[in-house]
């Protein structure tokens, strides 16, 4: 199975069972980074993770920011900058900037009026 068929499956079993989740969508690449663009990322508070957008430092700025989307229902578009000095704590550093668009899926609420599909 692709990983993003992974996504979209778990996107998909999470509205079936009425839950909202939060896709991250890497949309920019610049540079050394360790995913690319189009690369996806499923943030299921109750079955946790599925897809990579990195890893490391990138991917828990993406997941924090994702409990904040969630929550709000905004969407975001986060740059992850991985180009901080080599001799930072951090042995991640890649040398490049990504940017990720953050979005809640939301299950669709059906009307009564209009019948089920």
């Amino acid at each position: 199975m692709t990983e993003d068929l992974a996504v979209f499956e778990a996107a998909e079993e999470a509205a079936r069972a009425g839950r909202a989740v939060v896709l991250a969508t890497i949309v920019h690449c610049r540079g050394s980074v360790p995913r690319g663009a189009g690369s996806k990322m499923l943030v299921d508070p109750e079955r946790g993770l599925t897809g990579t957008v990195g890893g490391g430092c990138g991917e828990a700025q993406v997941i924090e920011a994702a409990a904040e989307v969630l929550e709000t229902g905004a969407p975001r578009l986060l740059r992850i900058d991985l180009t901080e000095d080599l001799f930072s704590w951090s042995p991640a550093v890649c040398g490049g900037v990504f940017d990720v668009f953050i979005e809640r899926v939301a299950p669709a609420r059906l009307d009564p009026a209009a019948g089920a599909p």
